[in-house]
């Protein structure tokens, strides 16, 4: 008889156990997929390797050494939406709604409204509002600022910050590396308090030293240097080569989510290309923004969860369709908490042609292109055979983040907030080259789109827009000033003083902000609105624009936003068929 001490027996049995255990696994069927959307999964295959997308019976999406192997996941993961824009009949056929034409939706009718009319010559729509000057230099500063700051971008900080505005500039060094400051700033006033704003006080006589007789917006503390880590260039190549040995980030956008976090996009060297783009929260950066974000005195929080708390890079998949450099992308998030990147508005120079955008799906990972496939160009080309040269050759650029609208008054008690009346607008430039191919001056031009899906394109503005003291490059002084009212009375007055024959300057305005081009945009200060609603306003809410000049200089400008959006030419909206089936 074979004796086992008690602890052996115990062993014994669990052996027992285990070889049951193998028996049935092997047994039993194993399922070929996974039933559930995982984000995450084992290392994706080696560089060189491709997957098809049916091998992954369409539930998961590889997100490691996504640079080669970056599949987009299945469409039900896009986004959702009703075809709102054509309903199927009882016989089969579509049949066109309304709203499959911006110009027929009742809620865009104030986008096509011009109480102003454009410049004969230069074509522009000339605003009231003026630009006013930005200064790094602070309150009772010891120190002689000799620095040249310039591409401002800001935000508002919240209504119970001390201060109003977050403004981040680039700074001209003498080398090659980038550097860029960050301060929180105030506006001071002007002239009559008819004029001032809540919160406003009247510009010192030191402020408007630096600021000049318009007064402006003048950091309240010394920048602050932004400490942004370097990141490395995959491949620089041909007359890219020297790109990859310059240290710093440039062209930094800021501005809020869809969820109030204050997010920072910049250029700097790609993990995937040369140049690319990236995401980080401020809150990351700047140490007083984490307190100033949970101390709202109505609605106490722990603010709005960081998804950017570390660089991350924005990807463009397929991956056929990334350039070397890219640049100029934005963000914008519709209510449902979405992000959306969008890359291209007209011809872009790689595979993919005209309107694009994807949605962000986490860690900087997008889908393929979801632009609506029915959805009409909307960016009007110029033609060859333009006859002004100061028109040939321009080309389209994204130039501004994103803001959410809603196409009512705030002040209105019965401007309600719906899917149908909230859209997102954006600043693109008209870039036109001189004759060395040089940029010789970037029209102004605002574009709006859906806030729901398919985030279709309403309408463009059919001029470019000017602020009061700004000058369109390209043409001359009399010409600038064609439509102002203020200037043929100068120039009249100084025709009274001088021979017909004279030879003098006409006498009239000068050349004003000669060559500017605009950053950013945001919802000015003033607006008691909690940090999850700084990204949306109203009709009658102020946007206050971030504008470079001739690219050693900066300024900003507050305009409601009724009055940049008007004036806009209605996109064509979505192909109709006429009755017919929908092709396959």
């Amino acid at each position: 008889m074979i004796f086992l001490p008690s602890s052996r027996r115990h062993l014994l049995l669990a052996v027992a156990i285990l070889a049951l255990i193998l028996i049935w696994r092997s047994s039993s069927s194993v399922p070929t997929s996974i039933s559930s959307y995982v984000l995450h999964q084992p290392e994706a295959p080696p560089v060189g390797i491709h997957v098809p997308l049916t091998d992954l019976k369409h539930q998961i999406l590889p997100v490691v050494n996504t640079s080669a192997n970056h599949l987009s996941p299945p469409s039900q993961y896009f986004y959702d939406w009703s075809n709102d824009a054509r309903s199927k009949s009882s016989n089969g056929t579509f049949q066109e709604t309304l709203w499959s034409q911006p110009i027929l939706n009742p809620h865009l009718e104030v986008l096509w409204q011009c109480p102003l009319q454009a410049n004969r010559f230069t074509n522009h729509i000339r605003l009231h509002n003026i630009m006013q000057n930005i200064s790094q230099v602070p309150p009772q500063s010891a120190k002689l600022e000799t620095r040249v700051f310039w591409n401002p971008t800001i935000i508002a900080l919240p209504y119970w910050s001390e201060n109003q505005y977050l403004v981040v500039s680039r700074i001209v060094t003498e080398g090659n590396h980038q550097e860029n400051v960050i301060c929180e700033a105030n506006v001071c006033y002007t002239g009559s308090s008819d004029d001032i704003r809540s919160g406003e006080k009247p510009c010192t006589d030191e402020d408007l030293q630096y600021l000049g007789p318009a007064g402006g917006l003048r950091c309240a503390g010394p920048p602050e240097r932004l400490s942004v880590p370097p990141t490395p260039a995959e491949r620089c190549e041909g007359k890219f080569g020297t790109y990859v040995d310059i240290p710093g980030f440039h062209d930094p956008r800021i501005f809020y989510s869809g969820k109030g976090e204050p997010l920072m996009m910049v250029n700097t060297q790609s993990r995937y290309a040369c140049f690319g783009l990236w995401l980080i929260d401020l809150r990351s950066l700047y140490p007083r923004l984490p307190s100033l974000f949970t101390s709202s005195p109505k609605h106490p929080s722990l603010g709005p969860l960081k998804s950017y708390p570390t660089l991350t890079e924005l990807t463009r998949n397929p991956p056929s369709t990334r350039a070397p450099i890219e640049k100029n992308w934005m963000l914008f998030h519709p209510e449902s908490g979405e992000s959306f990147v969008h890359y291209d508005i007209s011809n872009p120079r790689y595979p993919l042609k005209g309107r694009t955008f994807a949605k962000v799906i986490g860690d900087g990972l997008t889908t393929v292109n979801l632009t609506d496939p029915l959805e009409i160009p909307c960016m009007p080309d110029i033609p060859v055979n333009e006859p002004d040269e100061v028109k040939k050759g321009g080309t389209w650029h994204q130039a501004t983040n994103a803001l959410r609208l809603v196409l009512c008054d705030r002040s209105d008690k019965k401007c309600k907030r719906t899917q149908h009346n909230a859209v997102f607008f954006a600043i693109v430039h008209r870039k036109h080259p001189n004759y060395l191919r040089l940029p010789l001056r970037y029209e102004r031009y605002f574009i709006v789109w859906g806030a729901s899906p398919p985030y279709s394109m309403y309408g463009i503005s059919q001029h470019p827009i000017l602020m009061a003291n700004e000058t369109a490059s390209g043409w001359h002084m009399d010409e600038n000033w064609d439509d102002d009212p203020s200037n043929a009375v100068i120039v009249a007055a100084h025709k009274a003083r001088h021979d017909a024959n004279s030879t003098d300057p006409h006498g009239g305005k000068k050349y004003w902000a000669y060559f500017t081009y605009t950053v950013s945009i945001a919802w000015a200060w003033g607006r008691e609105a909690e940090v999850a609603d700084m990204n949306m306003g109203y009709l009658d809410d102020e946007v206050i624009l971030a504008i470079g000049i001739d690219d050693k200089a900066q300024g900003m400008a507050r305009v409601k936003a009724r009055d940049l959006l008007q004036c806009m030419r209605a996109c064509p909206g979505r192909e109709r068929f006429g009755g017919k089936e929908e092709p396959a």
